[in-house]
């Protein structure tokens, strides 16, 4: 809703286009169009444009070879964008791309043929975090969004430093689970950014826990204690991988109208026999009321 993700489509496209018009105009830099690992991009999930071939058509329009789009989020650039803490950074992270090799597998990357230039030029916004508010008015930095399973899963370095200077007390989301996106966040943009956390907070459910336990999906809104019981070691594991950072953690149990109180009691006590601590909370249905406990826990 910011245009961040337009300008970060428009700079990877930018790019692309950048690598072809190189090549038409002599390939200085030595691109084998066999082995360009550059992608376009666009938002929107569209499964026909993968795998393409480009520049058809004619002489005029370069020298055809295979391509693919990828969701704008998906792009290496989205990363950049959340792991650069200054303009000059981010111009540095841009020309250090590999976007394909040599015939004699080299790389080649954006600075050989001095894009990182315009490319930063049209980040020049984006790199701003957007300010937003909450339902209850609580201010909240939106900025960035890279896939965890491709990238580090965590809004921007820029975004958390400034909050840091602004608040007291910061929450920042590490997507995906404590297996993937948490071990980013600790490994990657602590690392990058300087970042010292003070708390983890592991959020749960009723819900998946049962499904981890061999519920089956269709099921899940009926009670099980036994299969919550049987998925607590999906819990337990996430708790250990926090551990491992040296960390204090705590769980949040998003309760669901459908949770019994002898399951909500099932996590509550897995949790203590490994000694962290679970808090039930219901903000889905309560706003910031039904999130104090857990407030006050970390505090």
């Amino acid at each position: 809703f910011t245009g961040d993700f337009h300008a970060i489509g428009s700079a990877n496209n930018l790019l692309a286009a950048l690598i072809d018009n190189h090549i038409y105009w002599g390939n200085e830099a030595g691109i084998d169009p066999r082995r360009i690992t550059w992608r376009r991009c666009l938002d929107m999930n569209d499964r026909a444009l993968r795998s393409i071939v480009s520049s058809l058509g004619g002489i005029g329009n370069g020298f055809p070879r295979e391509d693919g789009f990828n969701i704008t989020v998906a792009s290496e650039i989205m990363a950049i964008l959340c792991l650069a803490t200054s303009y000059e950074d981010l111009e540095r992270r841009l020309a250090a791309i590999v976007i394909g090799a040599t015939r004699h597998k080299n790389p080649v990357r954006a600075g050989a043929f001095k894009a990182e230039g315009a490319l930063a030029a049209l980040l020049k916004d984006a790199l701003k975090p957007n300010l937003v508010q909450t339902l209850e008015n609580n201010p909240a930095f939106v900025h960035g969004g890279p896939f965890a399973n491709i990238a580090h899963g965590c809004n921007s370095a820029i975004a958390t430093k400034l909050a840091l200077k602004l608040s007291d007390y910061v929450v920042t989301e590490a997507g995906f689970g404590a297996d993937l996106g948490a071990e980013k966040f600790f490994d990657i943009k602590c690392r990058q950014a300087g970042l010292h956390p003070d708390m983890a907070v592991i959020v749960a459910t009723v819900r998946a826990l049962k499904f981890h336990g061999g519920m089956a999906k269709g099921d899940l809104e009926g009670s099980d204690a036994g299969a919550v019981r049987r998925g607590l070691p999906n819990l337990w594991r996430h708790v250990s991988n926090i551990n491992r950072f040296g960390v204090p953690s705590i769980v949040a149990l998003n309760r669901f109208r459908s949770d019994t109180d002898e399951e909500i009691q099932t996590v509550i006590d897995g949790c203590h026999a490994i000694g962290v601590k679970a808090i039930v909370c219901e903000h889905w249905s309560n706003g910031s009321r039904g999130a104090e406990d857990l407030a006050r826990a970390v505090a």
